[in-house]
């Protein structure tokens, strides 16, 4: 990871990621292992005009032990002033970015009631800010650089890992190329058109089908809307929330799904996996779901709270995406998710809602847009998926076959 990539990789994330706009704060969360990309993006965030570049850090391995000595109850509890300084961000207008580098194994040995019991309780303290991010009321955007641990589980017999993770990273994020900004700025055009076509098309369901005996309905909320990498934050300003980002994606109808889904990918969740999953659904809720790996950790997500007990998200993602093409499983969600179609259980984004971020929480309940403190994405797509959009005149029209686009 030399300077000059990281400039460029740093660059991007402030002006097409977050948007910088002169004279506001940036916070960013960062493990310790990648202090050196840290150090880049405080650099660089300075002279795109940041007032202040705060550095929010964590590691795995402490907070491994932690989990591992510490008593349920102590870690559950969130101190009075981390909730503040959350929320400081949000009265200051500071935009944030999150530097993933998790191990996707980190907690494996940990139980998952444990992780389960501290996740509810953190999310529920961070209900606020969490609520504010979700509707876009800060600009953020989530990245990734490679840690130790996570590069040697994807390629485990590479000599190198760490930089042959980090080359793949570049290209996923399209900064391979000679101006990376417009390649940008093109990749969002494109996938506009998509989100353009099925919101003129306003579906009422949407029905999923391919050979691992996925075959669901999911209802869409009344007044949904579909939205592409580029949202608006309530202040104007427009941003894309996750890079790389291959989605077009809305809002589901939380009483409105019926049917069975089966994971297409693993899932990396609180430093554990789970694996060759499935749901199924009645009336919008989740009646029964099975998994051969991480079956404790599928269930302490599926129990956190009654919208847990429904999905938030609805995604749209080809196969001849970069991410997909790539052949790699790479562990992490942030990718995962942009290789494959995917669902999330828990809560919806009220952004794709029309007018959502000026309707209460009683009033986006009413549209159908699901409500908890989880937001956890899991894929569903596999090369042979068929989608099928379904009007109110009950007439279809073929979105997806054999994995891609059909528009």
């Amino acid at each position: 990871m030399n300077k000059e990539i990281l400039e460029k990789y740093a660059e991007l994330v402030y002006k097409i990621g977050v948007n910088l706009q002169k004279g506001q704060g940036v916070e960013i969360d960062c493990s310790v292992e990648n202090a050196e990309v840290a150090e880049v993006f405080t650099e660089v965030g300075y002279k795109l005009g940041a007032k202040l570049v705060n550095i929010r850090w964590n590691y795995d391995k402490t907070a491994y032990l932690n989990y591992k000595y510490a008593e349920t109850e102590a870690l559950a509890e969130v101190p009075e002033w981390f909730i503040k300084s959350k929320e400081y961000l949000m009265e200051k207008g500071f935009c944030r970015i999150a530097i993933d580098s998790e191990d996707p194994f980190a907690f494996k040995d940990i139980p998952a009631e444990k992780l389960g019991a501290v996740s509810k309780a953190r999310s529920k303290a961070l209900k606020k800010y969490s609520d504010c991010i979700m509707s876009n009321g800060i600009r953020w955007c989530v990245v990734s650089v490679p840690s130790k641990a996570w590069a040697e589980k994807v390629f485990p017999n590479d000599a190198h890992p760490e930089d042959k993770l980090f080359d793949e990273i570049i290209k996923t994020m399209r900064l391979n190329c000679d101006n990376p900004i417009k390649n940008w700025e093109n990749h969002i055009a494109e996938m506009d058109k998509h989100a353009k076509f099925l919101n003129e098309n306003a579906f009422e369901y949407l029905h999923y089908e391919n050979s691992l005996g996925t075959d669901i309905y999911v209802g869409l909320a009344d007044d949904h809307v579909w939205l592409s990498a580029q949202e608006e934050a309530k202040d104007g300003v427009k941003f894309v929330a996750n890079i790389p980002t291959e989605e077009v994606f809305t809002c589901p109808h939380k009483e409105k799904i019926n049917g069975k889904v089966y994971s297409a990918l693993p899932l990396s969740y609180n430093g554990q996996i789970i694996d060759k999953f499935s749901l199924t659904f009645k009336d919008g809720k989740i009646v029964d779901y099975s998994a051969e790996t991480g079956y404790d950790a599928l269930k302490s997500i599926i129990e956190t709270d009654e919208g847990t007990l429904s999905i938030g998200e609805a995604a749209l993602i080809g196969k001849n995406s970069p991410i997909a093409q790539s052949g790699i499983l790479f562990y992490n969600t942030l990718f995962d998710e942009n290789a494959s179609c995917h669902l999330a259980i828990g809560k919806a984004y009220p952004t794709t809602v029309r007018n959502g971020d000026k309707l209460s929480e009683k009033e986006l309940l009413e549209k159908g847009a699901n409500d908890s403190v989880e937001h956890v994405d899991f894929m569903i797509g596999t090369p042979d998926l068929k989608v099928t959009g379904i009007r109110k005149d009950k007439s279809e029209a073929v979105i997806f076959t054999d994995g891609e686009w059909a528009i």
